[in-house]
C-alpha cells in the first residue's frame, strides 16, 4: 500500500493531486452496482494521459446520463481503460463485497493486457484493496477526489447501465431501463407481482425473502 495522502480541500471537482505524487503509470479504479437488487457489479480501470484529459470528469453519480455518455466517449478516444464484471451468480456465491473486488481485479488485468505494462500504483475508491500484487492506495470518496478514479466510475457506470437497459427489454416491467436494478418502490412492487428473474440477486434480502415466503 502506498502511504500518505494530499491534504483535503473544498474543491468541487476531482483533480490530479494524488496522481501527481506518484511516478510512473497510475491507474484509477472504481466499481458501480453494489446496491442494486438485479444485475452485475461492474468495475472500471482507467489510465489517463495527462496531455489529453477531458474536461468535466467527476464522480459518475454527480453527472447526468447524457454527460456520462459524452465523457465515456471522450475517454474512449483520449485515455486507456478497461472494465471488469462479476455477474449475479458470482455475487450470490461469494457476496457483493468480494464480487466487487473481483470485478476490480478483472478490470485492472484487462487494462494491463490492453496497454502492455503493469501500473506503478493503483488508486482505488473506498477502503478495500483487491488481492493483487501492485502497489495501491485506497481513497475514501476517491471518485470525488481523483480524476483517474472518477473516470473509472464513469466508464463502469455507462457500461453497467447499458447492460441493464438491454436486460429490461428481455424482462420488461421492472423498470430497469431507468432504475438500473436499484431497489426503487417500482422495482420492489414488480418483484412481488412478476416474481424475480435470473438477473436478480438471490442473496439480497428482498429476493431472499420472496423465496422464503414462497416456500
Amino acid at each position: 500500500m502506498v502511504a500518505g495522502s494530499p491534504k483535503t480541500s473544498k474543491k468541487t471537482l476531482p483533480d490530479l493531486s494524488y496522481e501527481d505524487r506518484i511516478e510512473g503509470v497510475v491507474f484509477g479504479v472504481d466499481e458501480v452496482g453494489r446496491g442494486p437488487l438485479a444485475g452485475p457489479v461492474m468495475a472500471g480501470a482507467v489510465y489517463l494521459h495527462r496531455e489529453h484529459i477531458p474536461e468535466g470528469i467527476n464522480d459518475s453519480k454527480k453527472l447526468t446520463a447524457r454527460r456520462r455518455h459524452l465523457l465515456s466517449d471522450m475517454l474512449h478516444n483520449q485515455a486507456d481503460y478497461a472494465t471488469g464484471m462479476a455477474d449475479v451468480h458470482e455475487i450470490d456465491r461469494i457476496n457483493i463485497r468480494q464480487a466487487s473486488l473481483l470485478a476490480m481485479k478483472r478490470a485492472v488485468e484487462a487494462l494491463i493486457q490492453k496497454i502492455g505494462r503493469e501500473p506503478d500504483c493503483i488508486l482505488v475508491d473506498g477502503r478495500d484493496i483487491p488481492d493483487w500484487p501492485w502497489p495501491s492506495l485506497p481513497i475514501i470518496k476517491g471518485d470525488s477526489l481523483s480524476l483517474s478514479i472518477a473516470a473509472a466510475s464513469i466508464v463502469a457506470k455507462v457500461e453497467r447501465d447499458e447492460i441493464m437497459v438491454k436486460a429490461s427489454q428481455e424482462y420488461p416491467g421492472y423498470g430497469w431501463e431507468h432504475n438500473m436494478g436499484y431497489p426503487t418502490k417500482e422495482h420492489r412492487e414488480a418483484i412481488q407481482r412478476l416474481k424475480p428473474t435470473k438477473f436478480h440477486r438471490r442473496s439480497f434480502s428482498p429476493i431472499r425473502q420472496f423465496y422464503e415466503n414462497v416456500d
